[in-house]
């Protein structure tokens, strides 16, 4: 995923090791960057043109983060959600946006978080609703967090307890 440069853990390094490859003239390295790192080809180029004096700022580096998680993790159904969830937050909240770039900090670690509250608080489904599922077995277990639960997981595995 971050093969070449690693995980870099905020938009200003991305930028720093942009600006001493652009003084190198190393322009493919530049691109490079900014690919694993999920930068837009167009903010790419206007950095390269010299049209903006930074390759990404910190929204522009999480939402790149995730958009590269994503490729690798393919999410579907409630993890698209949670995925979703974080993306607004980034959005909305500039401290979330640096906590989602933050070497440590992955989506595949957030799902994790939030699949270990599943498995701690299963509970057992009521029997009519396994009949009428047309399930067959004698016991199920199910533990997904509501959202309300899911937000505030979310928010402590990058922003810690608060």
């Amino acid at each position: 995923m971050f093969d070449k440069f690693g995980e870099i853990g905020s938009a200003a390094e991305i930028n720093e090791l942009a600006k001493n490859m652009l003084k190198e003239g190393d322009i493919a390295g530049i691109e490079v960057l900014a690919a694993e790192n999920g930068i837009d080809q167009y903010d790419t180029e206007d950095f390269i043109a010299g049209e903006v004096d930074f390759l990404c700022n910190d929204l522009m580096a999480a939402i790149g983060k995730l958009d590269v998680e994503h490729n690798d993790l393919q999410p579907k159904e409630i993890i698209q959600d949670w995925e979703d969830y974080i993306r607004i937050q980034c959005q909305e909240k500039k401290e979330m946006a640096e906590a989602v770039r933050k070497k440590g900090k992955s989506l595949k670690g957030c799902i994790g978080k939030l699949l270990q509250w599943s498995f701690k608080n299963s509970y057992e489904v009521d029997k009519d609703i396994v009949k009428a599922a047309g399930v067959s077995a004698n016991m199920v277990k199910m533990g997904i967090p509501g959202m309300k639960q899911a937000k505030k997981l979310i928010m402590e595995y990058y922003m810690g307890s608060k």
